[in-house]
């Protein structure tokens, strides 16, 4: 690795997944506003949107879009317009 690219402020920091409340520490070198205390620490506070707790891939809950159901539903709708061959 090259010498003095890195940042040297690393600190533990906690993460807040706003989706479904989830909270991590870990170390990192964020820059962040808030604070909140966890087990009697007080660590600074970075807010997620999405997480790997909340995140479709991870959780399994895609959302699937039927495309197949829309084009019967097309064809059943304009069947009477189309020509026969």
């Amino acid at each position: 690795m090259k010498k003095g690219i890195h940042p040297d402020t690393y600190r533990l920091v906690a993460f807040k997944d706003m989706s479904n409340e989830h909270l991590f520490v870990t170390r990192s070198c964020v820059h962040t506003k808030e604070t909140t205390t966890i087990d009697g620490v007080e660590y600074p506070l970075y807010k997620l949107e999405i997480s790997n707790t909340s995140h479709p891939f991870y959780t399994g809950k895609m959302k699937l879009v039927d495309t197949a159901g829309r084009v019967d539903k097309f064809f059943s709708r304009y069947k009477q317009y189309q020509k026969n061959a």
